[in-house]
């Protein structure tokens, strides 16, 4: 079981603030974590629809989108920031 929480307009669109979910074996990056969730509902994929914007961070430290999710505890979708 793997953590995901999710962020801004990524929670507004799925719903949720987060959720526990089993990943299949073959979702092994953050890019693959992204295909996959894109494949639950209307409201996943809307959320993640220009996947190459949505951030990712596996226990708590931004990663880019080729790492390896294997043995994350949390993993965040957010989308970009703005800062100030």
């Amino acid at each position: 079981m793997t953590r995901l929480v999710y962020f801004a307009w990524v929670r507004e669109r799925i719903g949720k603030g987060e959720e526990d979910i089993d990943l299949p074996a073959d979702v092994t990056t953050g890019a693959a974590l992204l295909g996959y969730l894109k494949t639950l509902g209307d409201g996943y994929a809307h959320a993640l629809e220009h996947e190459s914007v949505i951030r990712i961070a596996i226990n708590q430290e931004h990663v880019e989108h080729d790492e390896p999710i294997a043995g994350a505890r949390e993993i965040a979708l957010f989308p970009p920031m703005t800062g100030g």
